[in-house]
């Protein structure tokens, strides 16, 4: 089991994350939105995410449309944000860098 982080460490976490945000809603969890040029800058992206949520085994939700790419990340077993949560949005961030 993965222990839920504190809002101060989410507060903390994210300064590293600068395309991250806490997302919007009771349930706690953080967003990003990546804009990739086409649909299949969009698409290629989305298979590069997918390959690293699997080799964590953790999951993001993915929202395709045309060039954007809207991630969701939360440790729904857990009920909230824990270090995976942080751990899968870092390695996305890298995947986005041109």
């Amino acid at each position: 089991m993965s222990q839920l982080l504190t809002d101060d460490e989410v507060a903390t976490r994210l300064v590293d994350l600068p395309d991250w945000n806490r997302a919007e809603g009771d349930d706690p969890a953080i967003t990003a939105t990546y804009h990739l040029g086409d649909f299949a800058g969009a698409l290629a992206f989305v298979n590069k995410v997918g390959a690293a949520a699997e080799e964590m085994n953790h999951h993001p939700d993915i929202d395709i449309r045309w060039d954007t790419v809207t991630l969701v990340l939360s440790t729904h077993s857990e009920g909230g944000l824990t270090n995976a949560d942080f751990d899968l949005a870092g390695k996305i961030a890298r995947l986005a860098e041109p």
